[in-house]
């Protein structure tokens, strides 16, 4: 059986948006795949391949693992090889770069394909999806899909406080928060440059958000869905992604139904599973999750869920938390997996060094139970750093 080859590309969504081969990530995105490039080592099969920004940086993450017996049982390498890849995520760029390299096309994605996925990537699709759901009191969300600027004008004149998104973005990215007093030159040119490269603009209203939460699923090689787990996540005032909830889907499903009964999770799940085949199909075969939120609602409910806030047609650092839980976290622990970003040299490693001292490592039933464990290698020039801390 020919192995597969795991790779950590968090620059996909920005490659998908700008979708040419040529694209060229920013320096700090390139500095976030170089430190976190060992991260499959964490999701991906024993015995898979791990493509690595260098060996030695594979030696040394195996060299900070305290507990050996936990190290993942996967290959290294820092070439480009011909053998089946599976990113973080598919896009013209990295489809360029690798039959640069000579990998055989019939282990990669046509240009059919990756068109194909592209259209299903668009923030778009959440309107279609949003449809799906029949009319309850207990869920909210709309999108408009807006073609001219007069469209997205009248919106907000209409509206009030709303979110404006590009179709297309990375992750946190693309979006402006918009009200018709707040409206300038600036968002009017922003609008004007998204609509004439990506030909639409999402417009949304502004919802009391109390909960960020995704559900995050698996689609085959048959075209089927599947659910896989909950995804209980931090972000900081603009929305980008800093950290999991790590606990069971049963603890999980616990603190949501505080705000939103159990049914209506498991319905809004089931609901999913079956547009999701319908609309993916066989056109994209990984992971994928469902961005939602819980809502502060007006009336005789207090709260109302949001079903699709965003769909992420490739890996996410929800189903990495996820895996990770189910494989060496013990069951009844609680903590965060976190992703933490570091301004200066040296600051990431006497973080390190400190946690080692403050939050010992202990285990239970050979898993983590209590304390500090990094997923990714530290040294003086680290910027970028993933580690669990359970309490």
């Amino acid at each position: 059986m020919t192995k597969e080859i795991y790779l950590f590309n968090p620059e996909n969504d920005m490659a998908l948006a700008n979708f040419t081969p040529y694209y060229k990530a920013p320096k700090e995105i390139i500095r976030m795949a170089n430190d976190l490039s060992v991260l499959p080592s964490w999701y991906a099969p024993e015995g898979s391949i791990i493509k690595v920004n260098s060996l030695l940086q594979a030696d040394l993450q195996k060299r900070q693992c305290p507990v050996p017996e936990l190290t993942p049982q996967v290959e290294w390498c820092d070439t480009w090889e011909n053998a089946p890849y599976r990113p973080w995520g598919w896009n013209p760029s990295l489809l360029h770069t690798l039959r640069q390299s000579g990998v055989n096309e019939n282990f990669l994605l046509s240009d059919e394909q990756i068109q194909r996925l592209r259209f299903l990537s668009g923030r778009q699709r959440c309107t279609e999806i949003l449809q799906s759901f029949s009319d309850s009191n207990l869920l909210c969300g709309e999108a408009m899909i807006c073609d001219t600027l007069s469209q997205i004008q009248n919106y907000v004149r209409n509206t009030g406080e709303c979110i404006l998104k590009a179709p297309w973005s990375g992750s946190g990215r693309g979006l402006v928060h918009v009200s018709p007093t707040s409206w300038t030159s600036s968002i009017e040119g922003w609008a004007e440059r998204i609509l004439r490269v990506q030909g639409n603009i999402m417009a949304e209203p502004l919802y009391n958000k109390v909960k960020d939460f995704a559900m995050e699923f698996y689609s085959d090689e048959k075209g089927h869905t599947h659910f896989i787990g909950y995804s209980l996540f931090e972000t900081d005032i603009h929305g980008n992604y800093k950290a999991n909830i790590l606990s069971s889907d049963k603890q999980i499903e616990q603190i949501l139904s505080y705000y939103i009964p159990t049914a209506t999770l498991h319905n809004t799940r089931q609901t999913l599973e079956t547009v999701l085949s319908d609309l993916i199909g066989t056109a994209y075969h990984g992971y994928l999750g469902v961005d939602m939120m819980i809502c502060r609602a007006s009336g005789n409910y207090n709260y109302q869920l949001h079903p699709c806030v965003e769909v992420n047609l490739r890996m996410n650092m929800g189903v990495v938390s996820h895996l990770i839980f189910e494989r060496f976290v013990h069951p009844q622990a609680h903590g965060k997996y976190i992703v933490e970003y570091y301004a200066t040299d040296g600051e990431a490693l006497e973080v390190h060094q400190q946690y080692l001292y403050t939050h010992p490592l202990k285990l239970q039933d050979e898993k983590l139970a209590k304390g500090y464990f990094s997923l990714t290698p530290v040294e003086k020039s680290t910027r970028y750093h993933i580690f669990l801390l359970l309490t």
